[in-house]
């Protein structure tokens, strides 16, 4: 089946790097991923990351032990570039995908800075590239900077990927009862409060028409359905 989607970003949480142990990397999660991620490119996908970094700092956690929102912030970006590097060796190493990180805070020994039009030579090229440092800026979540950068390359699906199917009326895990939504629109998510990014992101997409699908990265094939245009998680467009 030839793909739908030609140019994706795809969302990644730093929890997914942590796997069952629930802190740092796990190589097997990276195993995985990565497996997950060459299917999509070896169907041609121009494939762009965006990494958190909540398996190893969260800024708003900082505020617990006395550090300032903005250096808290500061602090979560450097961990994405962790995680960033961390994907970037197992893409090579393992699947032998050509990767670029290209970082929004400057440090030229490990990674190139973040500059637009190179981002997309290098997808035009058939490297995945990964996004690392959020924004750049504190107070802006890293699901903003997918939405950002998304709307940079002209990605045409932002997916998020989580530990659930799709969106609910309620978290799943906490209430089994929850209702699955399989499509909704970028304004009832707003107006109806449903958590699927924050309102920043959702709007970023929501302006440039990036439809964002939310789906179940810890199911295989998963990603490469979603690209295929195949009904897999819930729709936000």
């Amino acid at each position: 089946m030839e793909v739908q989607y030609k140019r994706v970003l795809l969302k990644l949480s730093g929890e997914a790097f942590a796997g069952d142990q629930g802190y740092g990397i796990d190589p097997n999660f990276l195993e995985y991923i990565t497996a997950e991620i060459k299917s999509l490119v070896d169907e041609g996908v121009q494939l762009a990351v965006v990494i958190g970094g909540g398996n190893i700092f969260r800024g708003i956690t900082g505020l617990e032990i006395g550090i300032d929102r903005a250096t808290g912030d500061y602090m979560g970006m450097l961990a994405t570039v962790i995680n960033a590097l961390a994907l970037q060796s197992a893409l090579e190493r393992l699947r032998g995908i050509p990767t670029r990180v290209l970082s929004a805070i400057e440090m030229r020994q490990v990674a190139e800075p973040y500059i637009r039009r190179r981002a997309i030579r290098h997808l035009e090229k058939g490297r995945v590239v990964i996004f690392a440092a959020g924004t750049g800026n504190p107070f802006f979540s890293t699901d903003t900077a997918g939405a950002l950068r998304a709307a940079e390359i002209s990605a045409q699906l932002f997916i998020k990927a989580t530990r659930v199917d799709g969106i609910y009326t309620e978290d799943p895990i906490k209430n089994p009862q929850a209702e699955f939504i399989d499509e909704i629109s970028y304004l009832e998510t707003i107006n109806r409060g449903i958590r699927v990014m924050d309102h920043t992101a959702l709007t970023l997409c929501m302006e440039n028409k990036i439809p964002i699908l939310v789906l179940n990265i810890n199911k295989p094939g998963n990603l490469l359905r979603a690209v295929r245009g195949e009904r897999v998680g819930s729709l936000v467009r």
